[in-house]
């Protein structure tokens, strides 16, 4: 049983960083389609795009703090062997990632849509940079509640 409940958990951390890390690159390529269409009228704005395309790729990071939590917690890390996991406790383990796994992911694609729009925005008025970047940044905030959520659940998880 020690073995299903490591399955479990280590099934959850990598779900936390797949699901965030899909959800970055679909939200980075969203805003660099964007990026690309304005900087090819002008290729000035390469610094401004590049600042809002790149705030989608913060729930991939995310995901994997998570997962490197997990690893941590499971005595993994290192090459270490592994500590005693029942399913029980794997599966709390397994539950702690799904909220950054999940937020993660969908979080970083509508990041992605605010950024491509924000980027729009600072084409046809680039004095309006810090206003276009506070719109994709709201999005970042469920990103950070999912991972403190995920935080506060895998600190609850008693192992041992």
């Amino acid at each position: 049983m020690e073995l299903l409940g490591l399955t479990f958990a280590l099934f959850g951390a990598a779900l936390s960083t797949l699901l965030a890390g899909i959800g970055s690159a679909m939200g980075i390529g969203i805003a660099g389609e964007s990026a690309a269409g304005v900087m090819t009228e002008d290729p000035d704005k390469f610094g401004s795009c590049l600042v809002l395309q790149a705030l989608p790729g913060t729930q991939g990071i995310y995901g994997l703090l998570i997962t490197f939590v997990v690893l941590s917690k499971l005595g993994v890390l290192g090459g270490g062997a592994a500590v005693a996991v029942n399913w029980n406790q794997g599966l709390q383990i397994f539950a702690s990632c799904m909220p950054i796994a999940t937020v993660g992911w969908i979080s970083a694609i509508y990041q992605g849509k605010a950024s491509a729009a924000a980027i729009q925005m600072i084409s046809r008025k680039p004095e309006a940079m810090g206003k276009a970047i506070v719109l994709p940044a709201m999005v970042e905030t469920y990103a950070v509640l999912a991972l403190l959520t995920s935080i506060l659940m895998l600190m609850g998880v008693s192992l041992g």
